[in-house]
C-alpha cells in the first residue's frame, strides 16, 4: 500500500515537472518573440532618425507629427519680462502705415560698451538716410545685462527673452556652445510677432547699415532674404541660392505663420543643425510649395557681407560682418568699412573703396571667392 502510494506520488511529481517545463519553454519562446520586436523596433527607429539628418532634402509634405511629442506645445509664448508691453512697444516701433519693424538679437557679449552693439547704432547714424530708421529697431535681449544696456540706450525699444536653464551671455561663437539654442530661440519669438500682425526685418546685429535698403526690397513677396555667400542673378531660384538667415524681411501672412512653424519643428528631423541649415535644406520642401509661400532672394551688390571679396561702396546698403571668428575682429574690421564709408560719404569721392577685412579673413584662414558667374 505504502509502496503503491509513493508510486502515485512520484508519477503526480513527474507529470507536475513536465507541465512546468512545458510552461517554461512557452514563456521562453513568448520572451523571446518580444526582444526580437523590441530590438527590431529600435533599429528601425535608429534607421530612419539617422537617415533624416543624412538627407537634408527629404520632401516632406507635412508638418512633422513627433515635435508635439518632444515639446512644449505652446511655441509661440512669448517668454519676456515685459510681456504686457510687447504689443505697445511693437505698435511704437512699426513704421507709419506698414505695421513693419527692425528686429535684431543682442546678448550681454554684444551690449559691451563700444562693441558691436555700438557699431551696429552708429552705422544708422551715419548712414544715408539711415539715421530715420533708428525709431523702428526693436532688440531682442537674452539676458539681464544686455537689456540693462539696451534701455539705457534705445528705451522703449527693448524686449527680454527669457530661457529657463540656458545661459545666453556670453560670446556665442558660431555653432559652439549655446549658439544653436539661440539661434532657435529667435525663431520661436518671430512667429510670434508674424501671429500679432507685424512685418519684420530680421538683421544680425554684426551689420552696418549705409543705405535704406527697404528701397531694395520687392512688393507683396513674403520672404526675402540675403544670399549666404554667392547670388546667382535669379531672384527667385531657391535651388541654387541660399538663404543668409542675418538679413531677412518677411511679410505677416498665413503662409508665413505656417512657415515658421514649419520651420521651428523642422530642426527635429535635424538635430544640431542651426536655423539657415535647417531653412536651405527644407526651403524646397513640398510643405512649403503647399502653402504656396513665395521667397525671394536679394542681390549681394544691395546686401553684402564678408564672405564676398569686394562691396561697391556706391551701391551696397548694408555689409555683414560673418565669416568671421571673434568678436574684436569683427568689430574692428565693421569700424574700418564704417571709417573708409564716412570718408566717401562726406567727399564724394568714386575712386574709394573698402579696404579688405584682413582681421576676419585671417580669423577664419581664408579668402573669400569670386562670386559664381550670374544667370540671365
Amino acid at each position: 500500500m505504502a509502496a503503491s502510494f509513493s508510486t502515485t506520488i512520484n508519477t503526480l511529481n513527474t507529470q507536475t515537472l513536465e507541465q512546468v517545463l512545458r510552461q517554461l519553454q512557452t514563456k521562453w519562446r513568448e520572451l523571446k518573440w518580444a526582444v526580437f520586436l523590441l530590438v527590431l523596433t529600435v533599429f528601425l527607429y535608429a534607421v530612419v532618425y539617422h537617415s533624416a539628418s543624412l538627407v537634408p532634402n527629404f520632401p516632406a509634405s507635412v508638418v512633422p507629427v513627433v515635435a508635439a511629442k518632444q515639446e512644449n506645445n505652446n511655441i509661440d509664448s512669448i517668454e519676456a519680462e515685459d510681456r504686457k508691453n510687447l504689443e505697445e512697444i511693437l505698435k511704437e516701433a512699426s513704421m507709419k502705415d506698414k505695421k513693419t519693424v527692425i528686429v535684431t538679437l543682442m546678448n550681454q557679449a554684444w551690449a559691451e560698451p563700444n562693441s558691436t552693439f555700438d557699431v551696429f547704432l552708429e552705422s544708422f547714424r551715419i548712414g544715408n538716410g539711415t539715421n530715420r530708421l533708428l525709431p523702428h529697431i526693436v532688440v531682442m535681449c537674452l539676458d539681464d545685462k544686455s537689456y540693462s544696456r539696451c534701455l539705457d540706450v534705445l528705451p522703449r525699444r527693448c524686449i527680454l527673452l527669457r530661457t529657463a536653464g540656458v545661459d545666453f551671455s556670453g560670446e556665442k561663437r558660431y555653432m559652439v556652445g549655446e549658439y544653436v539654442k539661440m539661434m532657435w530661440r529667435r525663431i520661436k519669438f518671430l512667429r510670434s510677432l508674424l501671429k500679432l500682425g507685424y512685418n519684420f526685418l530680421f538683421t544680425d546685429m554684426d551689420t552696418i547699415w549705409l543705405r535704406d535698403p527697404f528701397s531694395r526690397l520687392a512688393a507683396d513677396v513674403d520672404f526675402q532674404s540675403a544670399c549666404n555667400l554667392f547670388f546667382n542673378g535669379n531672384f527667385s531660384d531657391r535651388q541654387h541660392n541660399e538663404v543668409n538667415g542675418g538679413f531677412i524681411f518677411v511679410t505677416a501672412n498665413h503662409r508665413t505663420v505656417k512657415l515658421y512653424k514649419y520651420w521651428y519643428k523642422s530642426r527635429l528631423r535635424f538635430p544640431g543643425k542651426h536655423d539657415q541649415d535647417v531653412l536651405n535644406y527644407i526651403r524646397s520642401d513640398k510643405y512649403i510649395k503647399k502653402i504656396g509661400l513665395d521667397m525671394r532672394f536679394i542681390d549681394t551688390v544691395d546686401v553684402g557681407s564678408f564672405c564676398q571679396p569686394n562691396w561697391d561702396i556706391t551701391k551696397v546698403s548694408v555689409l555683414h560682418g560673418n565669416c568671421c571668428i571673434g568678436q574684436s575682429n569683427k568689430v574692428k574690421d565693421l569700424r574700418q568699412s564704417l571709417e573708409d564709408w564716412t570718408i566717401f560719404f562726406a567727399n564724394g569721392k568714386r575712386e574709394r573703396k573698402f579696404r579688405q577685412p584682413m582681421n576676419c579673413q585671417r580669423s577664419v584662414g581664408w579668402k573669400p571667392q569670386r562670386n559664381h558667374k550670374r544667370r540671365g
